[in-house]
């Protein structure tokens, strides 16, 4: 059975997801480094990296023994494109309501 594509604004739904990305997007972080920051077990905080990288919001480099996470543009692009959806269904409802707003104040 195939894998599914993981809905982005559920992996981003989680606080602590999020703050994982707030974390990294400062530096590359390893697993453990990024456990430091969290109440929570190390395997939690893997569950949830392993969440964001399905996501494709991180990526994961071995370096030596270690695994450093890194933030990938992937996931972002994919919530971005449904702001972007959005953001011109409201232009283009604004733009109709300033046209008739306009018609109207011209008739005046």
């Amino acid at each position: 059975m195939a894998q599914q594509t993981p809905d982005v604004f559920q992996v981003i739904a989680d606080p602590s997801r999020r703050q994982i990305l707030q974390l990294l997007s400062k530096e590359s972080l390893t697993i453990n480094a990024l456990a430091e920051n969290f109440d929570m077990s190390r395997p939690a905080v893997s569950k949830h990296i392993k969440v964001l990288y399905n996501g494709g919001f991180i990526s994961i480099q071995t370096i030596g023994r270690q695994r450093h996470c890194v933030l990938k543009q992937d996931g972002f692009n994919a919530v971005q494109q449904w702001i972007n959806y959005f953001d011109s269904f409201w232009q283009t409802k604004l733009k109709k309501l300033e046209d008739v707003l306009n018609a109207k104040a011209v008739k005046k």
